[in-house]
């Protein structure tokens, strides 16, 4: 921790340093890219390693590069209003999930210093040409925490670890965004995104580099959240862009990777809920307003391999009578549906949806989510982002039941020690001891609050509920209030830390401060965190 606050500080010295001269001589002219875009290429220099430093020298305590007024709009101009800007907000229109976002999107416009640096190369000008792009992050940070035991701060996230500093997550982007401003031409697209760090564990899908969570339980590890190709239709209505390959699910205010966030944690409404599907995903603009989404896909966190996979089951029982099982029950055909409305002004949007909507069964992370997302923007400065939702599982195993425990330590249902020795999911703490299994759910109600002082600053404040009716997706069968306040402070579009403080209770059992892998209980009805990371962008 300790070095990571003097990262942080020496930091803060450098902002203060270049306050007083925010652009130094760089590359073989004195110039002001900002004033004169045409002079970039000579503030930069010539080798690869002069112009990526001095592309962050160039944006240092500026909210955004400089503009290009050769660029082509980047908008649809009769769309509505883009709502936000990054920096400070994770994103610039209010997030909706399983497409590139229509009408505001082009190729080649991200931000990236190592695509500046590759701009005078023959690679990076066949990158170019191509509109490909190769960008990421990376993202350390660390926390303090009433939580001692290994493991202890959980269910909350992305903290498993209390005490500790860690490399959260380092990720590469391989990327093609199509043109969805244009409505002439047929385009196309991909995102491939390696990922390695602590937060593997929040990602991993079974059956994808899964042996490294549920085998070993190691601390770091690699996983690829998000493998898509994606095809984009303008001439359809306002458009209609379809995406194959393993993605981050549709709904959510967050998602897993860092760069989509407002704070450093996430909420535990996110945390325990879908993550990432495979399959494919429509979606439609109907109108500038509305768009309609449909998709077909494979569970969640589950592999389309899996499907019908069968496994033997030494130990026969009501919920998996025969001498064989699914080797995952969760990985099955679903469908997602989505509906989102969003003002002419974009001060409002609503996005309600059906999230992979299959039998339901107990599976590694077979959630059937039903929900809605809600953002309202009240002036340039105030925002409030709301999310609630209800999930379920079905025929998930009592562990209250003797019988059924029975069952499962003599390795009866897919999750058994005997297959996944470490982070299976939670059997459930059914109402009725009698039964052998029974239907477990969740709620949730997440709100964000944000205030922007300026373009390079927001606070955000998040107070949650989340009840884990039967404890399934916790351990713990209980309520859970949570509320923290962060703050994210960008040096430039390319360096930003976000120091918060957070303070979880459980209302009904103690839930923090154990660890069901190392066979310790949980002793704490609280948890009161310190954390703050620091990404930087490439």
């Amino acid at each position: 921790m300790r070095k990571a606050l003097v990262l942080l500080a020496a930091l803060s010295m450098i902002d203060c340093a270049y306050a007083g001269d925010p652009l130094p001589p760089a590359g073989k002219a004195r110039c002001d890219p900002y004033k004169n875009y045409s002079c970039l290429n000579s503030y930069l220099g010539d080798d690869f390693f002069t112009r990526f430093i001095n592309y962050y020298r160039l944006e240092w305590g500026h909210d955004g590069p400089p503009a290009d007024p050769k660029a082509p709009p980047s908008r649809r101009d009769y769309w509505p209003t883009t709502p936000q800007t990054t920096p400070p907000m994770p994103f610039t229109e209010w997030p909706y999930g399983g497409t590139t976002s229509f009408g505001v999107t082009r190729p080649n416009s991200i931000d990236s210093p190592l695509m500046a640096a590759l701009g005078n190369t023959s690679l990076g000008q066949a990158l170019n040409d191509n509109h490909v792009q190769i960008y990421g992050w990376i993202n350390p940070g660390g926390n303090l925490s009433n939580n001692t035991v290994r493991g202890g701060n959980a269910p909350a996230a992305d903290l498993y670890n209390p005490n500790t500093v860690q490399l959260d997550q380092a990720v590469i982007y391989f990327e093609r965004l199509p043109d969805t401003v244009q409505k002439d031409h047929v385009d196309w697209g991909f995102r491939i995104a390696p990922m390695y760090g602590e937060n593997y564990r929040y990602t991993t899908a079974y059956g994808l580099w899964s042996y490294q969570l549920l085998n070993h339980n190691s601390n770091y590890g690699y996983d690829m959240p998000m493998a898509y190709g994606e095809i984009f239709i303008p001439q359809v209505m306002e458009g209609l862009l379809v995406r194959v390959g393993r993605f981050i699910t549709i709904p959510d205010i967050e998602a897993q990777l860092a760069v989509n966030n407002y704070m450093y944690t996430r909420s535990m409404t996110y945390s325990l809920d879908n993550y990432s599907t495979t399959g494919i995903q429509t979606s439609l603009a109907l109108t500038k307003n509305w768009i309609l989404q449909l998709g077909a896909t494979f569970g969640t966190e589950a592999m389309p391999w899996h499907w019908n996979a069968q496994i033997a089951n030494p130990f026969p029982n009501p919920l998996y009578p025969n001498s064989t099982m699914p080797k995952d029950p969760g990985a099955v055909p679903s469908v997602t549906m989505g509906v989102r409305w969003t003002s002419d002004s974009d001060n409002d949007s609503i996005y309600v949806v059906a999230d992979v909507i299959n039998r339901g069964d107990w599976g590694y992370n077979n959630l059937q989510w039903l929900g809605l997302v809600y953002y309202h923007k009240f002036n340039e400065q105030w925002h409030i982002s709301f999310e609630t939702y209800d999930v379920h599982q079905n025929n998930v195993l009592n562990i209250l039941n003797s019988a059924a425990l029975s069952a499962f330590n003599k390795g009866g249902t897919p999750f058994s020690p005997q297959y996944m020795p470490f982070n299976g999911p939670f059997g459930a703490q059914c109402a009725n001891t009698l039964v052998f299994s029974c239907t477990a759910e969740s709620r949730a109600a997440l709100w964000y609050l944000n205030y922007k002082p300026n373009p390079l600053n927001n606070i955000s404040w998040r107070f949650e509920w989340f009840d884990d009716v039967e404890g399934q997706r916790t351990g713990t069968k209980t309520n859970y209030i949570e509320t923290g306040i962060g703050w994210q402070h960008w040096f430039s579009p390319q360096i930003e830390i976000r120091p918060e403080v957070s303070f979880y209770r459980s209302l009904n059992a103690p839930a923090f401060n154990g660890n069901f892998n190392l066979g310790i209980p949980r002793d704490r009805n609280t948890a009161l965190i310190g954390s703050a990371d620091i990404i930087i962008h490439f």
